[in-house]
């Protein structure tokens, strides 16, 4: 749970600022949005080991990288 307190001479701007850095830091705002839908546990699966190749082949490229220069 994020929260913010104010005191009495807090801007309402700077909380807000405050709280949308807090959620996105958190990670409330991803989890929100990968749970907007119902995804069944087949695609699940299908989308969590295209992102470990995804992450894989841009590790790869970055070792290569480093190894050429």
């Amino acid at each position: 749970m994020v929260e913010i307190q104010l005191a009495e001479n807090d801007r309402l701007e700077w909380a807000l600022r405050q709280f949308r850095r807090r959620v996105l830091r958190s990670g409330l705002f991803k989890d929100m949005r990968r749970k907007r839908y119902y995804e069944k546990p087949s695609v699940a699966r299908k989308a969590k080991a295209k992102a470990a190749r995804r992450r894989q082949h841009k590790d790869r490229q970055r070792a290569a990288r480093r190894g050429a220069v």
